[in-house]
Parts: structure tokens; C-alpha cells; sequence
């Protein structure tokens, strides 16, 4: 595996620093020496595009990827029209500040619907209406396959196995998002991070905490938790992939009110040590 004493693998994703603007984000990797960053579409707005990546560029911050597209499954044949727009000006921010993949979590049941099989197909055919215009702007998709727990309201695709039968139905240009704290627990990640190979266009970070307090807004500082961060680590690159590690942590009791000059120092120390 890589030595991760080397801090160029390291990318934060803003959600670890929730209360920094994308402006102040960008100043404070710079300031401790971390050079990639994976902003969320909210700050990214508020930033501007051009200015972000003006910001982006004179910091020489790589941006691994943009957090998200998705939610493609919806009750009325307009929402859905204009879910698959919003994916759409996605592509073209993610484009606009140079990120290697847009990461997508798909979406769960349409409001009213029990018919988590119908919402796969949405899924599957939104992913399918937007992949042409991802290549044509050099956006790569990164489906994000999320914890069952949260099948219903955020991602209906829940396992690494079901993300990858949709990059092998859909083709060139698509991929995944492997997040440890979705996919720790996976009787099959093994064989599917294997079967993954090239397809990996991003690795998150985090830790799982027994007990978890909270199932969105309770993840922990990799090394605080149960999951077995180097052997997933070990699978990934086993693949050959070489990209960042994203630090990712929804936090609202515990890190986000921690200062984000604290948290980053604590999130190189820990990239460093049980990464």
C-alpha cells in the first residue's frame, strides 16, 4: 500500500468542515498544506463557479470530486425532467472547477411509493438520460452506493454490487464512490471492489461509532470507530487505484463545533496513522 506519511493522497471533502465557506475552505487546506479539496454544490454556488475555480487554481488545489448529483426518482414525470436539469448544471459545475468525477447519490422512493424496485429502474434510467451529457463535458459519474438505512429517502442503491451492475449495464464514463462508512459492513465488498477494478473514481473516509448517536449526522474521525479502514484501503488499491482519500464526516455534536483548523490537523494525523 502507499505510505500515507505522504500527505499528497489526502483530499478534505467540506462536509468535515461544515461551518467554512468554499473561500475559506480553500485558505485553510492551503494553510495546512493539504492540496485537494472536494466542495458540496451549496458552497460551491454561493462561491461562484468562475471564482471558485480562480481560487481553486491560484491555491494549485486539485478537486477530486463534486458532491452531488442524483435524486433521480420522483412521483411526476416533470420532477423527474427537472431532476435530471439539476444533474445536468451539476455536470457543468463539476466541469467548471475541474473535478475528477461528480458523485451521485441516486435518490430513494418517490414521495407516497412502497416500490423500491420501481426507484431502482428511475435510477437507472435518469443515470442513463444523463451519462451522454457527462461525456460530452468530461465528467465522470461516480454512483455512491449508500447504507441501507437509508433506502428509502436518500439512495436506493445500498450496495457496491448494485453500483457496479449499473456501470456494467450503462458502459464508458461511469463508475463509483466507495465510502466506508456505507460499505464497511458488506459480507460481499471484498469481491466487489475487485470486480469494481478501474471503475473507482473515489475513496471516502470516515469511521462508524458503536454506539452511533445519530444515523446521518454521527460519523467519526477515522480511527475512533470499528471499521477496518487499512483493509479496505488494501482492497481499493489492490485495484490499482491511486487517487485521494477523502476525508468526509457529518459530525453536528462533535467535529463540526470543533474549530476546522483543529479538525484538519487531527484529519492529517489520523490519514497518517490509521489510514
Amino acid at each position: 500500500m502507499r505510505d500515507f506519511r505522504d500527505e499528497r493522497w489526502l483530499a478534505i471533502n467540506t462536509a468535515t468542515v461544515k461551518s467554512w465557506s468554499l473561500e475559506q475552505a480553500i485558505e485553510g487546506c492551503a494553510r495546512a498544506g493539504i492540496r485537494a479539496i472536494a466542495p458540496w454544490r451549496d458552497i460551491l454556488q454561493a462561491c461562484g463557479v468562475e471564482r471558485a475555480a480562480k481560487l481553486l487554481n491560484a491555491h494549485q488545489m486539485k478537486v477530486p470530486s463534486l458532491c452531488r448529483g442524483g435524486m433521480f426518482p420522483a412521483a411526476e414525470a416533470a420532477q423527474r425532467r427537472a431532476a435530471l436539469e439539476d444533474n445536468r448544471r451539476a455536470v457543468d459545475e463539476a466541469a467548471g472547477i475541474g473535478a475528477e468525477c461528480l458523485v451521485l447519490v441516486v435518490g430513494g422512493l418517490p414521495k407516497g411509493s412502497k416500490d423500491i424496485a420501481g426507484a431502482r429502474e428511475q435510477v437507472r434510467d435518469g443515470l442513463a438520460a444523463l451519462l451522454p451529457y457527462a461525456r460530452n463535458s468530461g465528467v465522470r459519474l461516480a454512483i455512491e452506493p449508500l447504507h441501507p438505512m437509508y433506502a428509502a429517502d436518500r439512495a436506493c442503491v445500498n450496495t457496491l454490487a448494485q453500483a457496479n451492475d449499473l456501470c456494467a449495464d450503462l458502459g464508458d464514463g461511469i463508475g463509483v464512490a466507495v465510502d466506508v462508512y456505507h460499505v464497511w459492513w458488506d459480507p460481499d465488498l471484498a469481491r466487489e471492489i475487485a470486480r469494481a477494478g478501474a471503475r473507482i473514481l473515489s475513496y471516502h473516509v470516515c469511521d462508524w461509532l458503536v454506539p452511533t448517536r445519530d444515523l446521518l449526522l454521527d460519523r467519526g474521525m477515522m480511527g475512533d470507530g470499528i471499521i477496518d479502514l487499512r483493509g479496505i484501503r488494501a482492497l481499493v488499491e489492490a485495484t490499482g487505484f491511486s487517487g485521494y482519500c477523502e476525508v468526509e464526516i457529518f459530525s453536528a455534536e462533535t467535529w463540526w463545533k470543533r474549530v476546522p483548523e483543529e479538525v484538519l490537523a487531527i484529519c492529517r494525523e489520523r490519514h497518517r496513522s490509521v489510514v
